[in-house]
């Protein structure tokens, strides 16, 4: 992209984002504290598919009617199997990207889930090419959950050619406390023309196109899209992996490593990049702000340019490792082009701290994160960020929440005079399956539930 290209982008006026037809989930956070559901169908005949699709879509909601998070939500995802069962014609599905295509399972050996977190240990019905639809019920209380999970289930329940695979309920109260205890989806990126407010952050506003579909990115033109229009545009891509957190684990490694509750407090922020409480390390770096954590005003405004050697947050902590921001990097990237929207989910019983011993109980996180390129980003991440050190001078150091951990992995602390390094670290995150989905707009769903949908569009 030319200088004349970018002042062009810079100084164009981004077009109006379709609110009405963009699934509230892509713009939206999810509640805090919040309750949901997630759903996985699998289509059986063409016609079942579609009457699927044509009941769902009517209480799928818009970005538009999504001005607050006051009420549940309901959002709908298919795989590539889906198109195929509702016989989408096969043009359209070669504009797919191949990622979306091939499938999360195919493509493990670029997401470096080997061992433990291979295709063949993953939870039944993942990677069987059985899950076609997802629906994702997100709510702030739970009477307002269950009504919403009652919507959505009358939906299919006795549909004739779909069949329900399994779900999965989910949910974190208070302060959307992640497995391991900590405050939970503070940092996400500001998209350009979004209604929802953005938190204060050093980090711009980044183009609508990265994120949705047919609109303009950070190279200034749209990214290719599924055709025809009616099928992609205002649509999205998304991933879903499911972690089972070893939480029990994780209480032990601090307690060896740390003397005292309070080391051991500092060790865990030291890990993760900020105080359980949510508040960064780089504006509260010797001991936890509470206040601070829970201020969207603060929490997430701030760089790591006046903390380029770690002392602070360790260059190779969960969240510097997710968004480098301002960071000196030593593999050259535009961290703008690799953001991805969270709507991660939390399941299992709360973090306790004096859990040293499995108890029996499934804790766990499913990662969900909505780009327009979120398949070959999350890959990226994989690669390069999660399972690789080069990018902030590490080697071969992973990271130390999500990485998978090879035997004797270790983990660096720079402090003066000598940084400090701790051998052993553990991997305290199993994947137990995932899929790669595509987010349709409102009208496409519509469009899809159409018997022949190549020959009969639906504008809006």
């Amino acid at each position: 992209m030319s200088i004349f290209d970018k002042i062009k982008a810079a100084v164009t006026p981004a077009p109006a984002l379709e609110l009405h037809d963009i699934q509230a989930t892509l713009l939206f956070d999810r509640p805090d504290p919040y309750f949901g559901t997630h759903v996985l169908l699998r289509i059986d005949t063409p016609e079942g598919g579609r009457t699927l699709l044509s009941r769902l879509a009517p209480h799928v909601r818009s970005a538009a009617d999504a001005r607050g998070n006051d009420a549940a939500w309901i959002a709908v995802a298919l795989s590539h199997g889906a198109l195929v069962a509702l016989e989408v014609p096969a043009a359209s599905l070669e504009s797919f990207p191949d990622t979306f295509r091939e499938g999360m399972a195919a493509r493990a050996d670029r997401l470096m889930d080997t061992g433990a977190n291979a295709p063949e240990h993953w939870e039944a019905p993942y990677g069987s090419g059985q899950v076609h639809v997802t629906v994702s019920i997100f709510a702030p209380d739970e009477a307002s959950w269950r009504q919403a999970m009652d919507t959505a289930r009358s939906q299919f329940d006795a549909l004739q050619g779909v069949t329900l695979l399994g779900s999965h309920d989910f949910g974190a109260q208070p302060d959307s406390r992640n497995p391991f205890g900590y405050r939970d989806n503070i940092s996400n990126p500001a998209i350009e023309g979004s209604p929802m407010p953005a938190a204060p952050s050093p980090d711009p506003a980044i183009k609508a196109g990265e994120f949705i579909l047919g609109y303009p990115g950070e190279s200034g033109v749209p990214l290719a899209m599924p055709s025809p229009p009616e099928l992609g545009r205002n649509g999205s891509f998304v991933v879903l992996r499911k972690y089972r957190a070893d939480a029990a684990a994780f209480n032990r490694f601090l307690r060896d490593n740390a003397e005292t509750p309070q080391q051991q407090e500092l060790l865990a922020a030291k890990l993760v990049g900020r105080w359980r409480s949510g508040a960064p390390l780089t504006l509260a770096p010797e001991r936890d702000d509470p206040a601070l954590g829970a201020d969207r005003q603060r929490n997430n405004d701030f760089g790591y340019g006046d903390d380029q050697a770690g002392l602070q947050a360790p260059p190779g902590c969960h969240i510097r490792r997710m968004n480098p921001r301002d960071s000196k990097l030593a593999v050259l990237t535009d961290v703008n082009l690799h953001r991805i929207a969270r709507r991660s989910t939390t399941f299992g019983p709360p973090w306790r701290a004096d859990l040293l011993e499995d108890d029996g109980a499934e804790r766990g996180l499913f990662f969900i994160g909505l780009s327009a390129r979120a398949h070959a980003t999350t890959e990226f991440m994989q690669q390069e960020w999660i399972n690789h050190g080069n990018f902030v001078d590490l080697g071969k150091e992973r990271d130390p929440i999500v990485g998978t951990q090879p035997e004797d992995s270790t983990y660096t602390i720079p402090q003066c005079p000598v940084r400090r390094r701790i051998h052993g670290i553990h991997s305290f995150c199993t994947l137990r399956g995932g899929e790669y989905l595509f987010m349709p707009s409102l009208s496409a769903l519509h469009w899809l539930s159409q018997p022949n949908p190549h020959k009969q569009a639906i504008f809006r």
